[in-house]
């Protein structure tokens, strides 16, 4: 049950992380269409950030330290039992 759940996490931060660079891309890509004079959406990712952007950076963070202490906490109890 376990290994389903971290697998099924993994996944989770995987697609969250795909969605964190689309969302740093898009950024990007507005700081250049601004500096160009062209709208690309630069104020509608403003307006996204913190109700959206933020909390997704949370979650991969959290994820993270989540998934790297549950590994090293099994892999000392793996050794233990050894």
């Amino acid at each position: 049950m376990p290994d389903k759940l971290f697998q099924w996490l993994n996944s989770l931060l995987m697609w969250n992380l795909f969605f964190v660079l689309a969302c740093f891309a898009w950024f990007v890509v507005a700081l250049i269409g601004r500096s160009a004079d062209i709208p690309l959406g630069l104020d509608l990712w403003y307006k996204l950030w913190v109700p959206v952007m933020q909390p997704a950076i949370g979650i991969l963070m959290a994820g993270a330290l989540i998934i790297g202490a549950s590994s090293w906490i099994s892999r000392k109890f793996q050794r233990d039992t050894n």
